[in-house]
């Protein structure tokens, strides 16, 4: 790895290090989900460089709702295995999709969108539901943003146990 390439990643590594020290002290004591949610997705799009959408689709009635969200207007219903936060529902992994214009089934809320990561949600094994993140720039997600938003999932899930 080149040291520009070392010293990007050390920098997305910190933006998701102080991101989830955020997370922890905003929410921190908070039980209500909405207003959790809400302030979380606030944070992201606060925090994250290069991003147009971040929120939640809460999973109910064995299809995805609309949740708090920051950004364009969205979709307000997606079905299991649709889009790729009906596929990262259904299949219950991380999807990171470098050009939604290439992955075949893209619903598409925001046309300046180009790249989107998306983290299911889940609980005892239960899927609650996802959390998506565009970009209007192509290949913008990798495997750190993976595992930063793995980390504020968890923290998100456990902020009355920290």
């Amino acid at each position: 790895m080149s040291g520009v390439s070392e010293s990007v990643a050390d920098s997305k590594k910190k933006i998701y290090e102080d991101l989830n020290t955020c997370l922890s002290g905003l929410l921190d004591g908070e039980t209500d989900e909405i207003a959790k949610m809400a302030n979380a997705a606030a944070l992201l799009y606060q925090f994250l460089p290069d991003i147009n959408w971040a929120g939640f689709y809460r999973y109910q009635s064995r299809e995805l709702v609309l949740g708090p969200f920051q950004g364009q207007p969205a979709c307000i219903r997606i079905p299991m295995g649709k889009g790729v936060c009906g596929t990262a529902a259904e299949k219950r992994e991380i999807q990171i999709v470098e050009d939604v214009r290439q992955f075949s089934g893209h619903i598409s809320c925001d046309s300046s969108s180009r790249s989107e990561i998306v983290l299911p949600i889940q609980e005892k094994n239960c899927l609650t539901g996802v959390l998506d993140i565009d970009s209007p720039e192509k290949s913008r997600f990798d495997r750190i943003d993976a595992e930063g938003l793995k980390e504020f999932i968890r923290r998100f899930q456990n902020v009355g146990e920290l």
